[in-house]
């Protein structure tokens, strides 16, 4: 029996094995931002674990893109070496490799949450300057970001290109921008944040500005042969913030611009947001915007059951699933699905088989 989860998608010259792709989840194991063997373990696992795709975490376009000073980064060439051989394993274990590229903003100079989490608030202490679209902390307890100027506003362009440009000497086949989860360009897209007076404020088209801008130029140095997607948040979970409508107008844009997928999470604006989190929580967005956008879309958020997945893609709310903490949990979820669902796996070519104890 055919199974629409292990089913296999093409977006431009890229085809994934199966509809199952682990989403990027920060790590905080980097010294100066350079991968190693961690993230040889903790990224090939998976793809041995049958993903379709597996999407490395943000990585930072800059220093001051930063999440914390344990952040994977890609502006240096030094980085995206690092980067190489991680992406060339995966491939050989039949995975699609994909990055995301963000700015951390004004949720930017953190310790780890594994460190508490907390503000880093002076260089003596490791810390640096956030950036932002206004003058507007993140949370009382965090620094005030410096509001971007114009030649802010010219490097982030600069930098975005930088960082696209190394992850294709990386190997990369998928590349995603980080729109979401209250980082630097979901903070310019919601008026929450975002109080600025200027082109870049205010209405809806001045908002979506720096992110359209940013889009248009990395789609002009990434290949046209291979996939752009999205991540944003359909929805801030505030009254008076972004939201669905919103998204809606953004993801049309978006697609025109050569966006291929909107990958569709919600929240991260506010530390005080009330969200709803439950089994699949997210997937109406994704299923909104497919439908009024006729763009494909990827679900994500509290997917983990293969049943649950494959309704998902047999309902035709999503294209695909993108599976976070389950993945940290079972590596090999996809293995474990397919057996659930009676689907006979093509392992790759250089796994011997008649050698593995099954």
């Amino acid at each position: 029996m055919t199974h629409k989860l292990f089913s296999s998608w093409t977006l431009r010259s890229v085809t994934l094995r199966n509809r199952i792709c682990v989403a990027p989840m920060c790590q905080y194991s980097t010294p100066d931002g350079i991968a190693g063997d961690w993230h040889m373990v903790h990224l090939g696992s998976r793809a041995v674990g049958g993903a379709g795709l597996v999407m490395v975490e943000a990585a930072a376009i800059s220093p001051e893109g930063r999440i914390s000073p344990r952040d994977l980064g890609i502006w240096t060439d030094a980085q995206a070496q690092a980067l190489a051989p991680i992406v060339a394993f995966m491939k050989t274990q039949g995975s699609v490799t994909a990055i995301q590229i963000a700015h951390a903003g004004r949720k930017a100079s953190t310790r780890p949450p594994f460190l508490g989490g907390d503000p880093i608030a002076t260089d003596a202490e490791g810390g640096w300057e956030p950036l932002g679209p206004s003058a507007l902390p993140f949370h009382h307890s965090h620094t005030v970001p410096h509001a971007m100027d114009a030649q802010n506003l010219e490097k982030v362009c600069r930098d975005f290109v930088g960082a696209a440009r190394r992850a294709l000497a990386a190997g990369f086949e998928v590349l995603e921008l980080h729109m979401a989860h209250g980082y630097l360009l979901h903070s310019f897209l919601s008026p929450i944040s975002n109080q600025r007076t200027d082109d870049y404020g205010g209405s809806l088209e001045n908002r979506m500005r720096l992110p359209l801008e940013i889009t248009a130029a990395v789609r002009a140095v990434w290949p046209e042969d291979l996939p752009l997607w999205v991540r944003i948040s359909a929805t801030d979970w505030v009254r008076g913030g972004w939201d669905l409508e919103q998204s809606v107008v953004l993801s049309k844009a978006l697609k025109d611009r050569g966006v291929d997928v909107i990958d569709c999470s919600s929240g991260g604006m506010t530390p005080d947001a009330v969200i709803p989190a439950g089994p699949g929580f997210q997937t109406p967005f994704a299923s909104a915007i497919r439908q009024e956008v006729g763009i494909p879309t990827v679900a994500v958020g509290l997917i983990t059951e293969a049943i649950q997945a494959e309704h998902i893609l047999v309902t035709e709310q999503a294209d695909a699933v993108a599976l976070a903490r389950e993945l940290l949990r079972n590596p090999y979820w996809p293995l474990h699905a397919a057996r659930e669902l009676g689907v006979d796996i093509a392992w790759p070519v250089q796994y011997d088989r008649a050698k593995a104890r099954l």
